[in-house]
């Protein structure tokens, strides 16, 4: 009886690039997995983005050692079938038709450019993505007040058109320094949670004023005839200065769409008589002559969106 002869298990060379490659590709498998079904992580996409980069070169190199059969390969009738079904998942992936876009709604990860802050000497732009079709995008240019050593404290976020806080896009790190809006996402916060104790916050969602917590019945309404009114606000408030916080504001209306809109000075907030509840109050003032490095903070705000089609 003959004996199975062992197969051959190539080079040292050739069998290290190929477990290399194996294993690359386990954590590639791992981590794209992971970045699918959590919320954005710089660690994960790190992790998954530099692993690709030595999968890439891996394969260069197992394609180097493996040329031979690559290369009939090559010459079969099914390079040209894989070409097709490649080029046919390529393009219908990059095309998103409903079903795709369905699948990666399931995602929990909405990526770092749903909402972006950047700031730089003389200017600080703040980028707001909540579809591919809807981008917004705050250019706040400084003023002669703007300090770069102490940056002020600045909120940015969205009401409806009963005046209620819907969603905070930039949220201070400060915020006892923005009285506006911790008295507007306070409220927010409670009503959401009596709404949570009471099983209602998934079956309100309306683009009616004061009726939804879902930001998206006002910024993405299904149709433009059932679209109403929202304002994004922005507070600012430089320490130390000895005077109050401004609110600016500009109303957005996608029923008469607009791509570029400036903010007003809305006016200053301060705390009024409490209601008949004995619930807070604050009110927007007119800005007097009594401020000075305030009005200085910002030269000019400027608001712009994108809509597809």
């Amino acid at each position: 009886m003959s004996k199975r002869k062992s197969p051959q298990l190539g080079t040292l060379r050739r069998r290290s690039i190929s477990l290399l490659a194996a294993l690359t590709f386990l954590v590639l498998a791992v981590t794209g997995v992971l970045a699918f079904i959590q919320p954005f992580s710089i660690g994960i996409i790190g992790l998954h983005s530099l692993m690709g980069f030595l999968f890439i070169a891996l394969i260069g190199l197992h394609v180097l050692n493996n040329r031979h059969p690559l290369a009939s390969y090559l010459r079969s009738k099914a390079l040209w079938a894989t070409l097709v079904l490649t080029a046919a998942l390529t393009l219908l992936f990059w095309w998103q038709p409903a079903p795709v876009r369905a699948v990666l709604g399931w995602s929990g990860n909405l990526g770092p450019a749903l909402e972006r802050f950047e700031m730089s000497g003389d200017e600080m732009v703040f980028d707001y993505s909540p579809s591919p079709d809807y981008k917004m995008r705050l250019m706040v240019k400084a003023g002669s007040s703007y300090q770069d050593g102490t940056p002020p404290q600045l909120a940015i976020w969205l009401e409806n058109q009963g005046a209620y806080h819907i969603k905070t896009l930039l949220a201070p790190e400060d915020a006892a320094a923005l009285p506006y809006w911790s008295f507007k996402h306070a409220g927010w916060e409670k009503a959401r949670r009596h709404a949570e104790e009471l099983g209602e916050v998934d079956a309100v969602s309306s683009p009616t004023p004061n009726g939804s917590f879902d930001p998206a019945d006002y910024i993405l309404p299904g149709d433009d005839e059932d679209s109403t009114p929202y304002r994004l606000l922005l507070e600012i408030n430089q320490a130390n200065d000895d005077q109050p916080s401004l609110v600016y504001a500009v109303e957005i209306d996608n029923a008469l769409p607009s791509t570029y809109q400036i903010l007003d000075l809305n006016g200053y907030p301060k705390r009024g008589d409490d209601d008949e509840n004995g619930k807070q109050t604050w009110n927007l003032y007119y800005v007097d002559e009594s401020f000075s490095s305030a009005l200085g903070l910002i030269d000019s705000a400027l608001l712009v969106i994108e809509r597809g089609e």
